[in-house]
């Protein structure tokens, strides 16, 4: 963070100081929640959650080295004691931003935001200092304190940003105000809590909204549900996508041996060829969001390619590829599922699957309501039209109705089974790989099917030491 006086801290946040000694002391190390990220000089702030009372550790935090905590009762070291914790920290982050001379980028959408972000951040930080969300930190909480660690050297600042419902991005943009807002498109994520698409595109379009007029929207032209959000900003408008009429787009698209996409990269000033290092298709579209605002703020056509060509996977458990020393491939993509990524997911697999016997391991997309049914059912007979080897549907009855889907599209052999848990799906694996095949892993996060990917490069770790596996 940029350096601040507890004073000023105080003044901004509208608190009191209890315990300190010296006002004028500066917050010079990162802003935090975690006591166990406490560094010399850093505020820690004292949430109050359902298993641990951030109050609780503010003498540790202060013997660590920081400066002061954040606070809303008085807690027998150097405090600022606030109304609401939450409250204080957006509006610390509010200050923050404005000192800073960084060009703020704020994106969202249903799918793909963490992907296109860390995209988007390898390109920028090629061309100046380059401060962005860590994973998916995106909530009322995660963006202030991700715009907290940018400092006086940072010239870009990248802010994904969530939604759950109507008002919660126009909150977030309250906080940190972008001069470029990306929406990358409107889905199903989240569907039972919006209540339908329309809904979720007026939560996303809250973005464009807030946008200055000096600003820039920037906007996915194959979503007919975010093209319309042009007509929602003062804005400049600038559209990506495959679109003839894409000011940034994608020609000569392309899957290679591997399943990695590669294209040609149009933009107002030339062209230039793409090869992902990311696989599957779908993000295409997240390299291209990437490439508008990189263009936007001042990159060549050239530059941007070859950021791209050289990015990886910053976040885990996205589509994360690892080759076992047997030949066969995990990609482990539990980290999150909705029906748009589950389809890109399956079609991924199959791309990387050439040849080679390839293994849908599927478990609940949460968040569904009304639409769940259908939607599990269509994921399931979509494995079986892209011929994926077999699928293995994980856990109780939204994973059933994967299965079942799959067996009314024509799967009644071998080719689906639905297992009752991670274990479960752990031990038929163990028991039926053979090497060259490939195993996608994915499920909503609550789902905790990460464990079945984590399982299999176990076993190939015992197994490259010369111990047994396939216990």
């Amino acid at each position: 963070m940029i350096a601040l006086s507890l004073a000023e801290i105080a003044s901004v946040v509208g608190g009191q100081t209890y315990d300190i000694p010296d006002p004028a002391v500066q917050v010079t190390g990162p802003v935090v929640r975690d006591s166990r990220e406490v560094e010399p000089g850093s505020l820690f702030v004292a949430f109050v959650g359902e298993r641990a009372d951030g109050h609780d550790y503010a003498a540790d935090v202060v013997a660590a080295g920081a400066a002061a905590v954040l606070a809303s009762r008085p807690v027998g070291v150097p405090a600022i004691v606030v109304d609401d914790v939450q409250t204080a920290l957006g509006a610390l982050a509010r200050h923050v931003v404005e000192r800073l001379g960084a060009t703020l980028v704020a994106l969202t959408g249903s799918v793909g935001k963490t992907s296109s972000k860390d995209l988007l951040a390898q390109v920028l930080r090629r061309h100046a200092p380059t401060v962005f969300t860590p994973g998916s930190l995106n909530n009322e909480i995660g963006l202030p304190l991700t715009a907290l660690s940018a400092t006086d050297e940072t010239r870009f600042l990248v802010l994904e940003m969530g939604a759950r419902g109507i008002g919660h991005i126009r909150y977030l943009t309250g906080l940190t105000p972008p001069r470029i807002g990306l929406v990358l498109n409107v889905g199903t994520a989240h569907i039972g809590e919006f209540g339908g698409r329309e809904q979720i595109a007026q939560a996303k379009g809250e973005l464009v909204e807030a946008l200055p007029a000096d600003g820039a929207a920037v906007l996915n032209a194959d979503d007919p549900l975010v093209r319309a959000m042009a007509s929602r900003t003062k804005a400049r408008v600038i559209l990506f996508g495959e679109a003839e009429d894409a000011d940034v787009r994608a020609e000569n698209v392309r899957l290679t041996e591997n399943g990695q996409p590669a294209f040609t990269l149009h933009t107002p000033s030339g062209c230039s060829d793409v090869t992902l290092r990311l696989y599957g298709e779908h993000h295409v579209s997240n390299a291209l969001a990437a490439a508008a605002v990189a263009h936007e703020l001042g990159m060549s056509v050239d530059e941007i390619a070859l950021a791209l060509s050289e990015a990886g996977t910053l976040s885990r458990w996205r589509m994360e590829v690892t080759e076992r020393p047997d030949g066969v491939t995990v990609v482990n993509d539990a980290y999150n599922a909705n029906p748009e990524s589950m389809r890109a997911a399956l079609r991924a697999l199959v791309a990387m699957g050439k040849g080679r016997r390839t293994w849908a391991v599927l478990g609940q997309m949460a968040e569904l309501g009304d639409d769940s049914l259908t939607e599990h059912d269509a994921v399931g007979r979509l494995a079986v039209r892209l011929n994926v080897s077999k699928l293995v549907a994980v856990g109780g009855r939204e994973a059933s109705w994967l299965q079942l889907g799959a067996y009314n599209e024509g799967s009644w052999g071998e080719e689906s089974v639905h297992v009752s848990d991670a274990q479960a799906a752990i031990d038929l694996l163990r028991s039926e790989l053979r090497p060259g095949d490939v195993v996608l892993v994915k499920a909503s996060r609550s789902v905790g099917l990460e464990r079945v990917a984590t399982a299999l490069l176990d076993d190939a770790a015992v197994s490259s030491e010369g111990q047994v596996s396939g216990r």
